[in-house]
């Protein structure tokens, strides 16, 4: 049977999310139209913005939702200047100006909060952040409903999030506006999303990921992470006492509770994720949105790590269905095809 170790790639759908899209389905109505089905389509969508808002700490007036993080991220952060660091991801990156530096361990200080954009967790890395008052905008993405967040006491101004990445939907998101914010459409049209974001809402993905919200705040609330992060641990101390020479990053700092970033020199990234899908586990070489490239991790590089280190980079990333049984096979196959590779180089 595989083994699915890519959740920062994107989650499972959630039993809770597939049956709210599945009952989405039946709403016929615009949720723009004033009639009766018109209204129940609001209503769901404004039921959506109330457990979305609850999920993140914010109010639902401050909810807008999108077609992803990469949308929400494109609509807080352009045309404003912002400073950010290179171990933002992509879809951030593009809208910044790298005057952020990371230091070995992959943390960002930032002298200007209300200047700067600062991710609250890495997706290569799992490195949190501490997130300065008065910041800008954060790309919460990867910590929804795997750390404890509160837009309202976290100090941040804007904050942006992706269903996908807690067990809703591909293709919906979120962004989160600070109290009585205006803000500018890139979009337009109709007068959606309180004029902020035009566009039919996609009242399906819209219901699986408030599910999905609910769900995931109720997964950390009971611990479910713990139990992961346990797992994250066991599989780091199994393959460390078997091949000492790994590097697991950001190990002796915060780290997302499911993510593992490991670096084996010499051995390249993209053959350990070959030769782990052979064996029947998913993992990667990096960000998903990088799928393709053929390159050295600028996160990585920006946490001063040399292009051999950085080359062999893997990211192993746990879910709350993940087994013991399943980690410790990982590690078992992981080992055979080091040796295997050491003997044939040997």
């Amino acid at each position: 049977m595989r083994v699915y170790l890519d959740h920062n790639a994107t989650t499972p759908l959630r039993p809770e999310a597939r049956a709210a899209m599945l009952a989405a389905m039946d709403l016929v109505g615009n949720p723009s139209s004033v009639h009766a089905e018109g209204r129940a389509s609001r209503g769901l969508v404004e039921r959506a913005r109330v457990a979305v808002a609850e999920a993140l700490g914010a109010g639902e007036a401050d909810i807008v939702f999108t077609s992803g993080a990469t949308e929400a991220a494109a609509l807080a952060l352009a045309g404003r200047g912002l400073l950010g660091a290179a171990v933002e991801h992509e879809a951030v990156a593009a809208w910044v100006q790298e005057g952020l530096a990371a230091d070995a361990a992959g943390r960002v200080a930032v002298a200007e909060p209300a200047r700067a954009t600062l991710q609250l967790a890495n997706s290569e890395t799992g490195v949190v952040q501490d997130l300065p008052p008065g910041l800008a905008v954060s790309d919460i993405t990867q910590a929804v409903g795997r750390l404890a967040f509160s837009h309202a006491w976290s100090g941040v101004g804007m904050a942006i999030a992706s269903a996908h990445k807690f067990g809703g939907p591909r293709g919906v998101g979120v962004l989160v506006l600070p109290r009585g914010a205006d803000l500018a459409a890139q979009l337009r049209g109709g007068g959606q999303e309180m004029g902020r974001r035009a566009g039919t809402e996609n009242l399906i993905g819209i219901a699986g990921m408030a599910a999905a919200a609910t769900a995931a705040l109720r997964d950390l609330a009971d611990g479910v992470w713990i139990r992961v992060a346990e797992l994250r641990n066991l599989m780091e101390q199994t393959i460390a006492a078997a091949h000492p020479q790994t590097i697991f990053v950001g190990i002796d700092g915060t780290r997302l509770p499911n993510t593992s970033c490991m670096l084996t020199a010499g051995w390249k990234s993209e053959t350990q994720v070959m030769a782990m899908d052979l064996a029947g586990f998913a993992i990667s070489a990096g960000s998903a949105c990088s799928s393709g490239k053929v390159r050295t991790s600028r996160v990585l590089r920006a946490m001063g790590y040399d292009d051999a280190s950085a080359a062999s980079a893997v990211r192993v990333s746990l879910g709350p269905q993940t087994t013991q049984d399943e980690i410790l096979r990982f590690a078992d196959a992981w080992t055979a095809a080091n040796r295997a590779k050491l003997a044939r180089a040997a």
